[in-house]
Formats: structure tokens, sequence, C-alpha cells
């Protein structure tokens, strides 16, 4: 009960198969860490971000809240974004959230959830100005699956407007923020199609979105 032993012996399974596989993988992960994605994720269980894209340990920087949120007033989101841009200029930073999100759901309900409901207003904000165009959907999962989708489109450009971006795009510094959504039901990733890649980029998205 205090040891968990069966996670244990799943850790050292797992080192040891990697060790077989590539005998100086710690040496070299402990040295220092390159990676080149910064992903922006959803706390959700299933959503496991280094095995959803086949990445090992060190491949990929990783952020994840309830809802896959990124909020000017968090400094802990905010200084996972400055470490990865600014320390160990990553290239790509991923949002991605899933259909049948918790946290999506939860703020389309008007039902209280308690503390939470302080952090999903973000989404419930997006969740009242899209109203309109949600409720023609043709049913509850639908419309769902379509404010998880924004909700992640909404992200990017937060990112997007962060002074820790707007900083690196004005010194030249190559940088991309792309907007993914995973599907629980069959594993797979789908590309939303949004990818800013500069201030003019993010400028066309926001006034389309």
């Amino acid at each position: 009960m205090r040891t968990l032993p069966r996670l244990f012996e799943n850790n050292r399974q797992w080192a040891a198969s990697l060790r077989a596989s590539q005998p100086d993988f710690f040496s070299k992960l402990a040295a220092s860490q390159t990676p080149e994605y910064l992903w922006i994720g959803c706390s959700d269980s299933r959503v496991p971000a280094n095995e959803i894209v086949g990445l090992l340990p060190g491949d990929l920087f990783v952020h994840r809240n309830v809802g896959n949120l990124v909020i000017h007033s968090d400094f802990n989101c905010l200084s996972v974004l400055q470490y990865a841009v600014d320390l160990l200029k990553i290239k790509h930073v991923i949002v991605c959230g899933h259909y049948g999100c918790g946290g999506v759901k939860a703020a389309m309900s008007a039902q209280p959830h308690g503390l939470v409901d302080n952090w999903l207003r973000h989404i419930r904000d997006i969740y009242h100005r899209q109203q309109a165009k949600l409720d023609a959907l043709a049913n509850e999962t639908e419309r769902l699956h379509r404010l998880c989708e924004l909700n992640v489109i909404e992200q990017v450009i937060n990112v997007g407007n962060t002074t820790i971006v707007q900083d690196a795009w004005g010194r030249g510094q190559e940088l991309a923020i792309h907007g993914w959504i995973y599907d629980l039901a069959d594993g797979l990733l789908r590309n939303l199609e949004v990818c800013v890649t500069s201030p003019r980029e993010l400028d066309l998205l926001q006034a389309n979105r």
C-alpha cells in the first residue's frame, strides 16, 4: 500500500528494455535534453503525450493541465513555455486537445463543479462566443467535439500572443505553433490545419476564428 510495488517493477522492466536496445541511452539522457517540441496537452490519463507520437524521453517537453489551456496569468504554463523557447530552443509548440474532454464538457454545462469552474471559465467564454454556431450542430456529441476543436484553436492563439513567442519571432527565431486533436475512440491524432509561424499568420487566424 505504501510502496506500490507493481509500479516499481514496471519501471525496472521499462529501464531494462531501453538499456537492452540502447546501452548508453540513460547516460546520454542524463547529460542533456534537446527536444524540438513542446507539447501542451490535457491532464486526462488517457492522453499520454510521448506514447501518442512515439517519442522517447528527452524528445518531447511537456506541459499538461485540465483542458489544455494557455492563460496569460498562469505562470506555471508560461514558465514552461519560456524555458522551452528561450533555453531549449524548441522549434514547435503543439497544443493538443482531445475529443470527449471532461473539462470542455463541464464548461458546456450549467451545473456547478466546484473550484475547477474558475479554471474552466476560459472555455466557457469560448462556448458563449461560439454558441450560435454550436447550437446549429445536430447533437450534443457534435457540439462537444467542435468545442474541443475551438478550444485548441483559441489556445494556439493564446500561445502566439504571449510575450515569450512574440519576442522569439521578433528576434527571428524559428518557431511554429500547431493545433492538433486526439481521438480517444481510435487513438489517432487529427491535424486541425492550424499552424502559425509569424505575427502576420497569428493576426489572420484571430481575424478568421
